[in-house]
């Protein structure tokens, strides 16, 4: 059985402290909507870990780097959208790697095909069982022994 803490929450002065700000600046961060905190019955806020981590940012944003409210919104909408990019191109890449696979498969029966019947040419009249030629990576060693004493030409 795995043990799960619960989520903590704040009161608005614990986060005002924690991050050395005023309990204005933080009001004021909600009422530009770039923080929801959970209200009680007593209509008190309380600011969960996510809370937290998104006032981090923001603090960060104005007061180290020095961006004004309307560039904080920016650089958050910038950031969601980049996210959302991020995710729709993973999921294209695993797409690409999956249509790869099955191509390359493909490409392994068309060859084995090929090769069997190119064989079966070599062999016409012959009454030696021909060789069976395998998908398998690891059989390619024994396929490449029985197609070693051929070559095929090619024109330039």
């Amino acid at each position: 059985m795995k043990v799960r803490r619960k989520k903590g929450y704040f009161s608005i002065s614990a986060v005002a402290k924690m991050f050395s700000v005023h309990q204005q600046t933080v009001r004021m961060y909600e009422k530009q909507g770039f923080v929801t905190p959970k209200r009680t019955d007593g209509n008190t806020r309380l600011f969960s870990e996510d809370d937290i981590d998104r006032l981090e940012e923001i603090i960060y944003l104005t007061h180290e780097l020095g961006i004004n409210m309307a560039g904080v919104e920016m650089v958050l909408k910038l950031k969601k959208q980049i996210a959302k990019m991020q995710k729709d191109m993973n999921k294209l890449f695993d797409q690409t790697h999956q249509e790869l696979d099955k191509e390359a498969e493909l490409s392994k029966k068309v060859v084995q095909n090929s090769a069997q019947k190119l064989l079966k040419i070599r062999h016409k009249g012959c009454q030696v069982p021909l060789p069976q030629l395998e998908v398998d990576a690891t059989k390619s060693e024994q396929t490449q022994s029985n197609t070693d004493d051929w070559e095929l030409e090619f024109d330039e």
